[in-house]
């Protein structure tokens, strides 16, 4: 098997090596818990450690502010745009429609990406029943659509984490779908262990990975996030 190591500093060993590459991982957690912080610093450090191609789809952001966020650890997300090694792709929820999958797909196969972060399937499921060509426009429609973005970029090769928000109903996406489709998940949430750290990180499955069940103090230091052991 091919591994997609993150980088990310005490994170890997918890999943034997890395990510199987070409998998879909479902990034899910609270507000603010750091899960774009976490996709940020997957596709950096793809580039500046692994020599593999990012791309960073947001819904939600605004560059500068995806550039202000990463400049805080020290990662020049400007530099490596003029490199063409990373793609930073800012689309307004009201800008997509049904080519927005194929616009993605042609950006990856000729850019040679092998990275891929989208932020996020909630706003995706949000604006479905607009997009929908479905006939039943209600939560069919939602399920149908995520399936068939997240089964067209898991077959593009790439190693995808998909970004979602955990709803008041103590599911791990808006949706209700893609935390199955998904090869792995991973929640991030404000959880205070009784240390100095306030956020942990569990990893509740990883398809054909022998994976670390614990929760896991996440800290975001200064050079970005770090994945700690319970003491």
């Amino acid at each position: 098997m091919e591994w997609t190591k993150t980088g990310i500093k005490g994170f890997d060993r918890l999943i034997n090596s890395g990510f199987p590459k070409g998998s879909s991982i479902l990034i899910s957690g609270t507000p603010g818990s750091g899960k774009t912080i976490f996709g940020l610093e997957y596709v950096f450090r793809g580039i500046t450690e692994f020599d593999e191609n990012g791309l960073f789809v947001t819904f939600e952001e605004k560059r500068d502010n995806l550039l202000r966020q990463a400049s805080q650890f020290g990662w020049d997300l400007a530099r490596l745009e003029t490199e063409n090694r990373l793609f930073l792709t800012c689309i307004p929820s009201d800008s997509i429609d049904r080519s927005t999958i194929e616009f993605i797909l042609n950006t990856i196969r000729e850019n040679n990406i092998q990275r891929v972060i989208i932020d996020s399937l909630s706003t995706l499921s949000i604006i479905t029943p607009v997009l929908s060509s479905y006939s039943n426009i209600g939560d069919i429609a939602i399920k149908r659509f995520v399936y068939e973005f997240i089964y067209k970029l898991s077959a593009s090769g790439a190693t995808s984490l998909f970004i979602s928000h955990i709803p008041h109903d103590g599911a791990f996406s808006v949706d209700g779908v893609s935390e199955f489709l998904c090869d792995g998940l991973i929640t991030i949430k404000f959880q205070p262990l009784g240390g100095d750290f306030s956020r942990v990180l569990a990893i509740q499955k990883m398809r054909t990975v022998k994976n670390d069940e614990d929760l896991h103090p996440l800290e975001i230091s200064e050079n970005g996030i770090v994945i700690h052991d319970l003491e």
